[in-house]
């Protein structure tokens, strides 16, 4: 009589291998399994942790039905049931996690009559402190304060660099009427002192012989005469 070998039940659970997170973070602990059979109330999942320093595990979490979270303790108000047994997840969830939460955890899923196969899997967390993050915003106003003294300081020195020569510039196109170049107070272009004093000289030294430079002198303009006769 030959008889045919019955199927064997089995189970596979699957987790991340590594897990990396920031101090304060959110911590998604996933747990997947697959099972011959379909979940029913006898169905358990059980968390366990063990620390990075070693130890013995430590069970935090079970499933029976419902979940059972830790109310004390190291994980106290701080894990969070995710799963969904009848879609094969039974992932937890670690709130504000901690450099003190590095380890490894555990997740075991036993749905009788699977009894065989993988039945627990393995996340290593690495929890590393925070590093301080720019905002856009804070950077902009960082750079307004750094850029606008510097623009006001910048129109200031090219004000001081410009207005000195706008000022000497407006003194040499507007003279006072007062200040006239010399000669020309007396209507005669080119006309110096030195040249006055000059022909003041010569009608000195000029004698009866020297008729010629006398009538020169006279063919001169009026105003220029009457400089000179003022003078001598």
């Amino acid at each position: 009589m030959y008889l045919a070998p019955s199927p064997v039940s089995s189970i596979t659970v699957t987790t991340p291998p590594e897990v990396h997170a920031s101090k304060g973070d959110t911590v998604t602990l996933s747990c997947s399994f697959t099972s011959t059979s379909r979940p029913t109330s006898r169905m358990t999942v059980d968390w366990s942790y063990r620390p990075q320093s070693g130890g013995p595990p430590m069970m935090f979490l079970h499933f029976s039905s419902r979940a059972y979270p830790p109310t004390e303790g190291q994980f106290g108000g701080r894990i969070r049931w995710q799963g969904t047994p009848a879609r094969g997840d039974a992932s937890i969830s670690l709130i504000n996690a901690t450099l003190n939460d590095n380890g490894t955890f555990t997740c075991t899923v036993r749905n009788p009559p699977d009894v065989h196969g993988s039945t627990t899997s393995h996340t290593v967390l690495t929890v590393t402190p925070r590093v301080p993050s720019i905002r856009f915003s804070d950077v902009a106003v960082l750079l307004f304060f750094i850029l606008l003294p510097s623009a006001v300081i910048t129109l200031i020195l090219i004000g001081r660099m410009m207005c000195p020569k706008k000022e000497r510039n407006q003194s040499k196109a507007h003279r006072s009427p007062i200040e006239v170049t010399e000669g020309d107070e007396y209507g005669i272009p080119g006309y110096t002192h030195k040249e006055d004093r000059a022909k003041c000289r010569d009608l000195y030294v000029m004698d009866s012989d020297e008729e010629y430079y006398l009538k020169d002198f006279k063919k001169r303009p009026p105003e220029a005469e009457g400089y000179a006769d003022s003078h001598c």
